[in-house]
């Protein structure tokens, strides 16, 4: 099941045909190569499956696109409430762009059918055909044309732009033209006339060219528009030549043919989706409102800089989401660095502890603190119930700038109702580069997502490697709460050797999850989300079983090392923890004293008597306890003595012996643990040197890489065949 996932994918969906198209085009092309077919059959063949799977996509997208409202029809029986001017507004916005989209999609679908028509001219009339191919692609161009200037977004970039891509195109022009001129075969004309079309395939080529591969204000448009050259100039070449004098130009036109009509297609879904979305098909969290405004007070709020006219400015509230949508959209088409996107989440106080209106004087004085903090051309549009976005028009370093003041500002302390509390929050930046507006939404928010994972009172920047954290994070989500009914964990086990004969002692088991879709998962990636799920309990007891029976057959061997896991302090402190774990020791017949269970000792905190009773009940029933991960600072050595601990587990750090000035201090920390009856052990030694300066400094046991690595049962049972008198 998990290897068919990917191929349910709508993007392969979507791709597999178009695949498909090209793959049997690609074979025709080659058949006809090798004249096992006609040239003229195979042009037939690749233009009429091009237009057709073309044709599809642009009707089906007509389709989707909502009718026109009638204007006549009186809205009659519609309760008068505060969203009548909202769905105004949307029906305003429906009446006036969607149906340019639809007309546009029409006509470029008859622009795709026209081409495909004129494809079929060189097999039905041979000789004859070159009429019928130029009416067919003079009414395709005508069609193309009028479905372009209707297409959303085909605003073209400023004049100086305009004339320094032409100046760029210069040389590659006069490089086509030439190459045309080259090509044709002096059979199909005067010279003038050759050169008149070397000249046209020269500029159509450029045009192309230019089209799918330069900085637009619309993408989609542009793609489009490069389709349509792409598609004009298979035909042209059609026109032009005659099969029966060369074929091989013929089959020349296929592929610009093909990929043109199957880029009009995408293009005008890619321009049309990118295309502002009403109101009432916008998303959720953007489309509420603060009460007391309208849509068109919102709409007004955005700056002059990202609208074509002058707008009064906003007195009060916030945006709406069509105006950040709108917003989005303009200052995408700018060339980068066009500005950015921050979308701020105000973490406040839930219900049960802050009423309705004080968390709305909450939002409302941080709306206040932001609007002294943006810029004047800065946009605020409300995003959810507590929470605002920010679209700003300089530069990424500068938007992270201001979400640094954003933060400083917003987490001031509230003096709100009589108290003074603070509110956290976290800041999500993007950048606007060409993107459609629901990708920098969504980037956004990502990253504000990100913000929240962190601890809050950050703000992230979006990259790709965030985003791929995030949708691993998902599916780490998705997959872990049926790993232990799938049988996907396993334990591995690092063994414990005495430093002085380096003979193992015991064993410490580490968990991994053998995902079939994830890899091997480490307990550091793991543990983290199995808190979030609230699962980390059921893993760690199955840890605690598995590792019972495994000691349990090495003991029937003759062997008894004794073996530690490590828990958590959440589920040492549960009430009912020592019972359970004297019922899996007897359950497996494991002598207590040879499983030590471990407890790190910077996640104690504030469960220090708690832990200390359950350790002393462990203690009780003859499990031995340990303290991993020891800090030996001045806190940590204080309440040493209040642990019922049988061993204490230090870091290589120290009891490296590159730095004279913790060598006292590993000192310090061996001689309470001699005092206090604690055996030390130094984990986490990774190098000789660190292996001799931890039993220089006293330590009886030590584990790491230098040592042992962790391995499987079987592995580590092999390597105590080498030692046959230790844990004997």
């Amino acid at each position: 099941m998990p290897l068919a996932a990917p191929f349910r994918a709508p993007a392969l969906r979507r791709a597999a045909p178009a695949a498909a198209v090209l793959a049997a085009v690609t074979s025709l092309v080659l058949a006809g190569a090798v004249h096992l077919l006609a040239a003229a059959t195979v042009v037939a063949l690749a233009g009429g499956a091009g237009a057709t799977l073309a044709g599809v996509r642009l009707i089906r997208l007509a389709i989707r696109l909502p009718a026109p409202p009638d204007p006549h029809l009186p809205a009659t029986g519609a309760p008068e409430s505060a969203s009548t001017s909202n769905i105004a507004a949307d029906a305003h916005v429906r009446g006036t762009r969607r149906p340019s989209a639809r007309r546009a999609v029409l006509l470029l679908h008859a622009a795709v059918t026209a081409a495909g028509l004129a494809t079929a001219a060189p097999l039905l009339l041979g000789p004859e055909h070159r009429v019928a191919t130029a009416a067919g692609s003079v009414l395709a161009a005508a069609s193309a044309v009028l479905g372009l200037r209707a297409l959303p977004g085909r605003s073209l970039p400023p004049v100086r732009v305009r004339l320094r891509r032409l100046v760029d195109a210069g040389t590659p022009a006069v490089a086509l033209v030439l190459a045309g001129w080259l090509l044709l075969p002096r059979a199909a004309g005067p010279a003038p006339a050759r050169f008149a079309v070397a000249a046209l395939l020269g500029a159509l080529g450029i045009i192309g060219l230019t089209a799918l591969t330069g900085v637009h204000r619309r993408p989609g448009t542009a793609t489009c528009r490069g389709g349509v050259t792409l598609t004009l100039l298979g035909l042209v070449l059609l026109a032009v030549f005659d099969p029966a004098v060369a074929a091989w130009p013929l089959l020349l036109a296929v592929p610009p043919l093909l990929v043109g009509m199957l880029l009009v297609a995408a293009g005008a879904a890619r321009a049309v989706a990118a295309e502002p979305a009403p109101l009432s098909s916008a998303p959720a969290w953007l489309r509420a409102a603060p009460a007391g405004e309208s849509p068109s007070q919102a709409t007004a709020a955005v700056p002059a800089a990202l609208v074509a006219a002058p707008v009064p400015p906003m007195l009060d509230g916030l945006a709406d989401g069509p105006a950040l949508l709108r917003a989005l959209t303009v200052l995408g088409g700018n060339p980068p660095p066009a500005g950015a996107l921050l979308v701020v989440e105000l973490h406040l106080p839930d219900g049960d502890t802050a009423p309705r209106a004080l968390r709305a004087d909450v939002l409302a004085e941080a709306v206040r603190r932001a609007r002294a903090v943006v810029g004047r051309r800065d946009l605020l549009a409300q995003v959810g119930e507590a929470g605002f976005a920010v679209v700003t028009e300089v530069g990424p370093m500068l938007a992270y700038a201001l979400g640094d003041r954003l933060l400083a500002a917003l987490t001031r302390p509230y003096q709100l109702g009589g108290a003074v509390f603070r509110v956290p929050a976290s800041i999500g930046l993007a950048e606007v580069s060409g993107e459609s507006p629901q990708d920098v939404l969504r980037q956004a928010d990502l990253a504000r997502r990100r913000a929240v994972q962190l601890g809050r009172d950050r703000v992230e920047w979006y990259d790709a490697f965030l985003e791929e954290q995030l949708v691993r994070r998902l599916d780490l989500e998705r997959e872990l709460p049926g790993a232990v009914a799938r049988g996907e964990l396993d334990l591995v086990y690092q063994p414990v050797l005495r430093l002085g004969d380096r003979r193992p002692v015991g064993t410490e088991a580490f968990l991994r999850w053998r995902s079939p879709v994830l890899g091997t998962v480490l307990p550091d990636e793991l543990f983290p989300v199995a808190a979030d799920l609230d699962i980390a309990g059921e893993l760690e007891w199955w840890v605690l079983d598995r590792a019972c029976r495994q000691v349990a057959e090495w003991t029937a061997s003759s062997r008894q090392p004794w073996m530690a896991v490590n828990v958590t302090t959440g589920e040492l402190t549960t009430p009912d923890f020592v019972q359970r774990t004297a019922a899996v020791l007897a359950a497996y017949g494991v002598p207590p004293e040879q499983l030590v269970v471990e407890v790190s000792e910077p996640r104690i905190g504030v469960e220090l008597s708690t832990v200390v009773a359950r350790l002393a009940g462990l203690r009780s029933v003859g499990v031995r306890t340990a303290l991993d991960d020891f800090r030996a600072e001045h806190a940590s050595l204080a309440q040493l003595r209040r642990l019922p601990i049988d061993l204490l587990k230090v870091g290589a750090p120290l009891v490296d012996p590159a730095p004279d000035t913790q060598r006292p201090l590993i000192d310090v920390v061996v001689n309470v643990g001699d005092r206090l009856g604690l055996e030390v052990v130094a984990e986490d030694l990774e190098s000789a040197a660190q292996v001799r300066g931890a039993r220089r400094a006293g330590c009886r046991y030590g584990q790491g890489f230098a040592l042992a690595r962790p391995a499987t049962a079987e592995r580590v049972e092999a390597y105590f065949e080498e030692f046959p008198s230790a844990s004997r």
